[in-house]
C-alpha cells in the first residue's frame, strides 16, 4: 500500500459532503474515518470503500473492483473494500453518496459485533 498527502487532501475536498474526515496512515496506505469509525482505505490513488452484503453488489453492478491481494502462498485474497466506481471520481455528490453507503456498511459491521465479556476481577 502507498499513500500520498496530496491525494489524502483531494479525497478531503472530494468528500467535503460528509463533514470532517480523519485520515491516518496504515500498513503504507491510510485509513479514512469519519466520527471515529474506518469506512475507507486509500491506497496508490484508489478510495477503496468499506462493503458488505447490502453495499459490495451496487459496488460491483457500478464496475467497481474488490480490493485483493497475494497471500504469502500465492492466493489471491480478497478485504471487504470496494473500489469507488469511475463515475464517482468526476462527482463530488455520486462521491458522497458512495461514501455514505460505506460508512452505513461500518455501522452495521460495528452494531452486529458481540460485546466481549468483561474479565473476571481477583
Amino acid at each position: 500500500m502507498a499513500y500520498d498527502p496530496d491525494f489524502g487532501e483531494w479525497v478531503r475536498e472530494h468528500l467535503a459532503a460528509l463533514g470532517p474526515l480523519e485520515i491516518k496512515r496504515m500498513f503504507g496506505g491510510a485509513a479514512v474515518y469519519v466520527n471515529g469509525l474506518i469506512f475507507a482505505l486509500l491506497d496508490d490513488g484508489v478510495i477503496w470503500l468499506k462493503a458488505d452484503e447490502v453495499n459490495a453488489p451496487l459496488l460491483a453492478q457500478a464496475g467497481a473492483r474488490q480490493f485483493t491481494y497475494p497471500a504469502k502462498d500465492g492466493r489471491e485474497m480478497a478485504m471487504a473494500y470496494w473500489s469507488l466506481p469511475e463515475s464517482a471520481l468526476d462527482d463530488p455528490d455520486e462521491a458522497a453518496d458512495w461514501a455514505r453507503r460505506s460508512i452505513e456498511a461500518a455501522l452495521r459491521k460495528a452494531t452486529a459485533r458481540t460485546p466481549r465479556k468483561p474479565k473476571p476481577k481477583g
